[in-house]
């Protein structure tokens, strides 16, 4: 044991009081904070305790030794829940069984380790059977726990004790578990302690204090575990966060037909309907619902009907329990205000409630919900603004199934996660992630998920699974995933060897392309058609609120037509970035560009020039029209041009017929103007100084569209010409007199006046920590930041992927700083280029249109540095707009 300073480590609940409360989920985490909090409600709640997740922080700092002081608060706790039930740990005649289950503050689901039925060994059992009066329910108890406690906390392969059960069933002609008798469970038993045995060269311990650490040992262990590891990096939660450890009396639903145990949601989390959502298992445990081995049964009537089910509901088989459950969860809920995730568990007609916690969801639910919490009066506007992740609302924006599109139906399951998706069938994680890293999409095809699996379904666009419900394993991991999946598809069989997987007669072979469709549990052979959801109703109000609070505008980066259709329907309130070089790269411009590039002199370049111009001018009165009178932000030529160069013989003849040019030459100016670091060559600002013709030609065919839509449309046309890679004030003013020559030659031809701002990119440290000197001659920054990110860390974007997540994994980075701002390096100089660039203009207008201004933790950043905007991908679009609504709330 280790010295540390006197602390409570250990926090007792239960008998209708408790030492915590759902405040301190720091420090008891998220389940033992609510296990306090329904216990101090006066709920049915089993005693328990909680070992705080301070301990688990001194746990690995001290080498997995424990604090002093920590073994003498267990005691006291253990026995003051054997005092509350009447019971002892350990007592051969009156056991204490226990459940140890992990609780960090973030809702990990199936990320960690869970051992039921603590205490049971070879004594205790009789005393279970003696005390029940059921002697096969006892050793049901006992066999559940050796399986658990062997795979969680000795690591004894899980599959070895299947093998044993299934093999007995099928001897003895047994269908379900609950064929065996108490007889059967002994034979059983006595096949499990062997395999414990002979894998590890000693018994099935029986001393339950021993069994008691091993299990909190594991819940400990399990936090940095390979599939904890992954969640997660995935939902970014620090490792150092920590887990609590939650020990409680156990109750059993496996104690006959009048016992159950079950998981519920108070509104049902794919949808947010206001409808009780859940399943049930009469004589069962916990480990049996969502581990989906046995397929569920639903928990109201109206559930059932619904999904053509015959068995009952439990509102129908035990309408008493029901009833109290029912009120249990309506005072949840209100205590809450939010929708709670639930399990519960009914021991011979007594209701336990073994947790609460704000049940994850689809963002159509969270929308849904947080909307429907407003108008029911349990939350203010800005209260539901804040319950929805805008992380989550990339969900939303996933396509649906085209009605009208042929379908060949090969499957039907539970609609466990909305959306649709297509792949090539997979039946194993590690192929399944491989596969994607190959760039192919892949539908992941299980007859069951586990948490090692994570990787996996992380990989695929879609899972499927034979078995398990709508609370399973994959049905929870891929709605917080936001994948689409249909569980508990009974007709599906996975052959053996993983090959392929028969349905009603059909055969599917690995690497075939099915399309599954999540919202309605569908399974179909090929590529389905789809289309993208129209985004309104309760999605369309809370943007509303969201809109009304924020006080950042929102841009969206396009240069296409269709792109800047997609980002005005999506709300964007302007273009923030429109990357000219884009529209270069078509088949019937590209030779032109090449001839430009390739030319020997400005005469050259200009002939060149000009076939561009029409090209150009028409790209721009497109996307003018499409904007109606936003602004637009449209940044001058950028990249190296070594990207625009031809590579082959055949793209060298093409050049060389277009421009009279001879091939040899032109094959040695290629040659000629190859760079060795293209990244920092010749490449922004720099081409436009050296090539003041490009720019020209560029700006001629902005101010030209301008004028032309304004005319045609009657609606004011204000273009923003952002130069790029500036690192001196001299670039800049030297760039901005030569476009403002342009642009007064254009409007005298036109006879016409036209509004339009030039500013630049920052996106070089230089130019941030000058930025008052830039400021002068630039009306406008737009912070470039994922150059800016490359240039402060000597970092290349495309070549880091390999490495970061070394960094990541050993706490350099937390998080990826090309996918969310480096607050303390790139943020620093993002602000000083704020501040000085309005010391020197004071209505300068700031905004980033990096990768950045798609991430919500960015864009709270850029909230309290005090930009006007960010600019994002289309797509991004809403994601941005409730981000910057939810960080203005953020900084009251």
């Amino acid at each position: 044991m280790t010295n540390a300073n006197a602390k409570q480590w250990v926090y007792g609940f239960g008998g209708g009081a408790a030492e915590g409360d759902a405040s301190q989920k720091n420090l008891l985490g998220g389940k033992g904070a609510n296990l306090a909090e329904m216990a101090s409600l006066g709920l049915p709640v089993p005693p328990g305790f909680t070992i705080t997740t301070e301990v688990c922080t001194e746990f690995y700092a001290n080498d997995r030794k424990y604090p002093d002081g920590l073994t003498r608060e267990v005691d006291a706790a253990l026995k003051k829940i054997g005092e509350t039930v009447g019971k002892a740990f350990g007592d051969p005649k009156n056991p204490l069984l226990v459940s140890v289950r992990s609780g960090a503050r973030a809702s990990m689901p199936g990320m960690m380790d869970t051992v039921l039925n603590l205490g049971l060994n070879d004594e205790t059992v009789a005393g279970l059977a003696d005390l029940s009066g059921d002697a096969r329910f006892a050793y049901d108890s006992y066999r559940r726990f050796i399986q658990m406690y062997s795979d969680v906390v000795l690591e004894v392969e899980h599959h070895e004790f299947e093998e044993i059960l299934e093999t007995f069933k099928e001897e003895n002609d047994y269908h379900l578990d609950t064929d065996l008798s108490a007889d059967d469970w002994k034979t059983v038993i006595k096949g499990y302690k062997n395999v414990v045995e002979k894998s590890l060269g000693r018994p099935f311990p029986q001393d339950t204090n021993e069994q008691l650490w091993g299990a909190v040992d594991a819940v400990f262990g399990s936090w940095r575990n390979d599939r904890a590891d992954t969640y997660r990096r995935l939902h970014n939660i620090p490792e150092s966060w920590g887990t609590a450890v939650n020990v409680q009396a156990m109750v059993f639903g496996n104690m006959g037909e009048s016992s159950a145990t079950g998981v519920a949601f108070t509104r049902d989390p794919s949808t947010g309907a206001n409808n009780y959502y859940g399943e049930f298992l009469i004589n069962a445990q916990g480990e049996d619902v969502v581990a989906g081995i046995r397929t569920p049964q639903p928990l109201t009537k109206r559930a059932r009907e619904e999904m053509g089910e015959t068995e009952p509901s439990l509102e129908e088989a035990m309408p008493a329990a029901y009833a109290e459950l029912a009120d249990v969860f309506d005072k949840l809920e209100k205590h809450y205000r939010d929708m709670q995730d639930i399990e519960f568990t009914i021991q011979e007609s007594k209701l336990w409630m073994l947790q609460t916690r704000n049940g994850k969801r689809t963002a159509k639910a969270a929308l849904k919900i947080a909307v429907d919490l407003c108008e029911e009066g349990l939350l203010t506007k800005e209260e539901a603004i804040m319950r929805v992740d805008p992380h989550s609302l990339d969900q939303l924006l996933h396509p649906s199934l085209d009605p009208d599109a042929p379908r060949d139906l090969v499957l039907t399951g539970l609609p466990a996660s909305p959306g649709a998706a297509s792949g090539e069938v997979v039946f194993n994680s590690d192929e399944a992630e491989r596969l994607a890293q190959e760039g192919r999409k892949v539908i992941l095809v299980r007859v069951e998920t586990s948490p090692e699996d994570i990787h996996g379904m992380h990989a695929a666009k879609g899972i499927v699974t034979a078995r398990g419900g709508m609370t399973s394993h994959a049905a929870v991991v891929a709605r917080g995933m936001g994948r689409p999946c249909v569980c508990g598809a009974g007709d599906l069989k996975i052959d053996k060897s993983g090959a392929s997987f028969s349905a009603g007669g059909r055969m599917i072979e690995k690497g075939e392309i099915i399309t599954i469709d999540g919202a309605v549990g569908r399974v179909f052979a090929g590529e389905v058609p789809t289309i993208q959801p129209e985004l309104s109703g309760d999605f369309a109000k809370l943007m509303g609120w969201a809109d009304a609070v924020r006080r950042m505008r929102v841009r969206a980066n396009a240069e296409t037509p269709h792109d800047a259709q997609v980002a005005r329907d999506f709300g964007a309130e302007g273009i923030g970035l429109c990357r000219t070089e884009h529209m270069f790269f078509d088949a019937d411009r590209i030779i032109a560009v090449r001839e430009m590039i390739l030319a020997g002199d400005k005469t050259g370049r200009e002939a060149a020039l000009a076939k561009l111009l029409p090209m150009q001018r028409s790209d721009f009165e497109e996307i003018f029209k499409v904007m109606r009178g936003l602004p637009v932000t449209i940044r001058l030529l950028d990249p190296p041009l070594h990207e625009f160069l031809p590579h082959s013989d055949n793209e060298i003849e093409e050049v060389a017929t277009a421009s009279g040019m001879d091939a040899t030459k032109l094959k040695d100016r290629a040659h000629a103007l190859q760079e060795f670091n293209p990244m920092l060559g010749h490449r922004g600002c720099r081409l436009g100084i050296s090539f003041p013709e490009i720019y020209e030609m560029q700006a001629r065919a902005i101010i030209e569209a301008a004028c032309k839509v304004g005319d045609e449309t009657g609606e004011k046309v204000t273009p923003e010409i952002m130069i790029p890679l500036v690192a001196k004030r001299e670039e800049l003013a030297i760039l901005k007199a030569q476009i403002d020559a342009v642009a007064a030659d254009v409007l005298k031809e036109k006879g016409t006046s036209l509004d339009y701002l030039i500013g630049t990119m920052i996106e070089l440290p230089r130019a941030a920590l000058t930025a008052g000197d830039i400021a002068h001659d630039a009306e406008f920054f737009s912070f470039g930041t994922n150059d800016l990110t490359q240039t402060t860390f000597g970092l290349s974007r495309d070549d880091s992927a390999s490495f970061l997540p070394d960094y990541m994994k050993q706490g350099i980075f937390e998080r990826d700083p090309f996918v969310t701002i480096d607050v303390e390096g790139v943020g620093v100089l993002v602000k000083v280029a704020a501040e000085n660039g309005r010391k020197t203009r004071k209505d300068l207008k700031l905004g980033i249109c990096g990768e950045h201004g798609g991430d919500p933790d960015s864009i709270r950043f850029v909230e309290r540095v005090g930009l006007d905007y960010v600019s994002c991908s289309p797509y991004r679009t809403p994601i941005a707009r409730l981000a910057a609504a939810q960080s203005k709330l953020a900084n009251k």
